[in-house]
């Protein structure tokens, strides 16, 4: 995999309206990958299967980590989009079941509504109670090999992309719960948490949700 940091220019008028609407900023980051084959295609040996994150820093420092299977063009950006150039690393991922790791995961935590639902039923909705948010991540590591053994939830936001469904009703705006979680996992099934970085976890992935970040628990 190759992990790319990019530093953002905070006054670029691009930035600021990217930030506020993800999705474009997703957009932005595809132009530095020429095979046309993302997301919608993971399955496929050619696939950029790119996921990235916006982090913002105590100092305000912007910065979006981004991973993809393809190696990145990042000189295809406007011109002041970045502060810095990208740095750029390959790296293969080695774990052991046992393992210890921090971890840090953006996601998008929903469920389905059930039967109760009189008119909703099956619908995709974001979870908001802490217990259950720690609840969902838990489900997430049972699913692709890893345990959490401590994990605090440091934002918890909403992201709203407008005029992003389009139905034979209408168009309507598009809102999703944004929540970042920081801790450490212990590895089950290394085979199954490595799959799991490679694809992202939970739904939203264009959004700038899924990546999972690992590193040596001190």
């Amino acid at each position: 995999m190759f992990y790319s940091l990019l530093t953002l220019n905070p006054r670029s008028h691009q930035v600021q309206s990217e930030i506020a609407s993800p999705y474009e900023m997703h957009k932005t980051l595809l132009k530095a990958f020429f095979t046309g084959k993302f997301g919608v295609e993971r399955v496929n040996p050619e696939a950029a299967d790119v996921l990235f994150r916006l982090d913002s820093h105590d100092d305000s420092v912007l910065t979006v980590l981004v991973q993809s299977r393809t190696e990145p063009n990042w000189a295809v950006l406007n011109r002041g989009y970045l502060l810095e150039t990208p740095k750029v690393k390959q790296r293969e991922l080695s774990l052991q079941a046992g393992q210890l790791l921090t971890f840090r995961l953006r996601a998008n935590p929903t469920k389905r509504l059930g039967k109760s639902a009189e008119y909703d039923k099956g619908k995709r909705v974001g979870i908001y109670d802490e217990d259950d948010q720690l609840a969902w991540l838990a489900r997430k590591g049972e699913q692709h090999g890893f345990r959490v053994l401590r994990a605090q939830i440091s934002q918890d936001a909403k992201i709203k992309n407008l005029e992003a469904i389009h139905r034979n009703d209408g168009v309507h705006d598009l809102e999703l719960l944004s929540v970042q979680f920081d801790g450490v996992l212990q590895v089950n099934d290394p085979d199954n948490l490595i799959q799991a970085v490679q694809t992202g976890i939970g739904s939203g992935k264009g959004f700038g949700f899924g990546l999972l970040s690992l590193a040596p628990a001190r």
